[in-house]
């Protein structure tokens, strides 16, 4: 199987120095800290950039999607594919295949959508979302924590509790209404423009947006939204929600963002529930985007759960929430039920 990569990337390598675009990128094969504003579709194809893409593909793994292929078989299926894939990317011709609909449990008994690419999409996705994500990652809020190099669910929560430790006890917890189903196409691509991603490459992007769904078979039209499952997906809900951290930052507001779960920490309950109120509206009427009622609220931060976590009132202990631990208890359940009832060899 190793040999198999191997193989698969060099001859990316090989075709990827073929065309002229790449000719002129092949300086620029290492990641910059920020990547020139034009052609940027040359650097998604960029040689180094798709190896990278390929490998983080293969160490996701994954189910297959709507077309079966696994990510075992996508290596041997670029090495006899990927030259006239390329041509149809760089035509601007090519056409993203719908993304398979499943629903994931959640521990409340309901379920989540997720959406599951092709394997061929999400090695696209991951080299675009690497070239999105090194454009706008010296300029995201230092406050956001969801899907960025060097940044973990860990760091956030400590984040909350040092603002708690400073004298901030009450916590504006909000959540934001099935926010990946939700986001606003237009909204989002005029957010991409304004860091200079350019046509070809937006072409690209908002054909992934508008792939559609299928759902036991049958294909839904995705009018808003990015589904979940995708590689893509992580970068550009950051790039939506960039807009309310510096807007946060803006009021002069302590936060911290992971994804969709933000927590806004006040010295007060009253003043919690002004921000509440104001943050809700902008929300509403800038993002169009909506605040979840039932799942917000102003509180004090022990009754509240963050990433898994509750913290203590005067932010000195961290504890994992009691519904993180259930989950934790459901699990080994399990999988102790699928080692024991598994046959002896």
């Amino acid at each position: 199987m190793k040999k198999r990569d191997e193989n698969a990337s060099d001859h990316l390598r090989k075709q990827a120095a073929a065309t002229p675009q790449d000719e002129l990128a092949a300086g620029s094969s290492r990641q910059p800290e920020s990547i020139h504003t034009q052609a940027l579709l040359a650097h998604v194809l960029d040689r180094a950039n798709l190896q990278r893409a390929l490998k983080q593909v293969r160490q996701n793994k994954g189910a297959p999607g709507i077309d079966g292929m696994t990510v075992d078989e996508l290596p041997d299926y670029l090495k006899h594919h990927w030259l006239e894939i390329r041509a149809q990317l760089e035509a601007g011709n090519y056409r993203p295949q719908p993304v398979k609909r499943v629903e994931i449990p959640k521990p409340d008994g309901k379920t989540r959508p997720l959406g599951i690419p092709t394997v061929l999409d999400r090695f696209i996705q991951q080299a675009i979302a690497q070239v999105v994500s090194a454009q706008w990652e010296p300029h995201f809020h230092r406050h956001s924590y969801g899907f960025r190099p060097g940044r973990s669910a860990h760091q956030a929560v400590r984040e909350v509790q040092a603002n708690i430790r400073a004298g901030h006890g009450w916590v504006v917890d909000m959540d934001l209404q099935a926010f990946f189903d939700r986001v606003n196409h237009d909204r989002l691509v005029a957010r991409l423009k304004q860091r200079g991603i350019d046509a070809d490459l937006l072409r690209l992007i908002n054909r992934y947006l508008k792939a559609g769904v299928s759902v036991a078979g049958a294909i839904e039209a995705t009018a808003m939204g990015v589904p979940q499952g995708g590689p893509l997906s992580p970068v550009l809900a950051n790039v939506v929600l960039d807009e309310l951290d510096w807007e946060l930052d803006r009021r002069g507001h302590r936060f911290a963002r992971y994804a969709d779960d933000c927590n806004i920490l006040v010295k007060s309950k009253r003043a919690g529930e002004r921000v509440m109120a104001s943050v809700t509206r902008y929300v509403s009427d800038s993002l169009r985007l909506t605040v979840n009622p039932l799942k917000s609220a102003v509180d004090r931060p022990m009754n509240r759960k963050f990433l898994g976590f509750t913290v203590s009132r005067n932010g000195a202990r961290l504890k994992v929430a009691d519904k993180a631990i259930d989950k934790l208890k459901d699990r080994v359940r399990e999988l102790t039920r699928r080692t024991c009832h598994r046959p002896a060899h």
